[in-house]
């Protein structure tokens, strides 16, 4: 009834797979399975726990920018996650609570300046370099870390459960911080005067760092800077015990 035999549609598919590979064999740019591994457009795959590391780290550097920018409460999950380019999901994934994304997000960044504090003076330093050592100093607290814990820091004062969070993790930022300024300084603290002289210049840089927060205060910190890397000078190399004594 004008059908097409079974037979017939063998001969013309065979006649036509034919055509097919012969044109293939003729063009080697086509290749003759899509899904070749040698293609060179292929994308590669990234592992998955390489994924979820990126994913972290975006959050944890987005969770900063919107605490520097917007302060704690406009600083929401919702927020974060869209500036980061992630889901809300993923983002509780990661950090279940809002606490523990901004906890998270100040400390990861206290350690990522630490270690790019130290790599400022990778071959140690001399008693020259005490003046950029203190610049360098001052700088932590006067950027947007700063900025982003100082907001953290207020939020807790209103917020318990924060609260016991936030001094945890500023008591170890401060003897992390206290101990790169002793190694990059090569202070002896067993001298009288010298661990409080150290103390000092990083209490002293988180009072520029708030005045920082209003105005320019870059011409008045470098007069400060000047007097204090001159302080450390006399106290370090013995010229001064710092009006203190055991």
């Amino acid at each position: 009834m004008g059908g097409v035999s079974t037979t017939d549609r063998g001969a013309h598919g065979g006649r036509d797979d034919r055509a097919a590979r012969a044109d293939r064999a003729d063009r080697p740019d086509r290749p003759d399975r899509p899904d070749r591994p040698d293609r060179p457009d292929r994308t590669e795959r990234v592992p998955k726990q390489d994924r979820s590391r990126v994913t972290r780290q975006r959050l944890l550097e987005a969770a900063v920018a919107c605490l520097a920018e917007h302060g704690w409460t406009g600083s929401t999950v919702l927020v974060v996650a869209e500036r980061a380019g992630v889901s809300r999901g993923a983002a509780q994934h990661h950090f279940p609570t809002r606490e523990d994304l901004f906890t998270a997000a100040v400390e990861y960044v206290a350690e990522e300046r630490s270690t790019a504090l130290r790599a400022l003076f990778p071959d140690g330093t001399t008693a020259g370099d005490r003046r950029a050592v203190v610049t360098a100093l001052i700088d932590l607290y006067t950027g947007p870390l700063f900025r982003a814990a100082l907001h953290l820091w207020v939020a807790a004062s209103d917020e318990e459960q924060l609260r016991c969070r936030v001094t945890e993790l500023e008591s170890r930022i401060g003897r992390e911080s206290h101990r790169v300024a002793v190694e990059l300084l090569a202070a002896d603290e067993t001298r009288p005067g010298v661990r409080e002289t150290v103390q000092g210049l990083l209490d002293m840089a988180r009072g520029l760092g708030l005045a920082t927060l209003l105005t320019d205060d870059a011409a008045r910190r470098e007069r400060v800077v000047r007097q204090w890397a001159a302080l450390l000078d006399g106290v370090l190399d013995g010229g001064l015990d710092g009006g203190l004594t055991d």
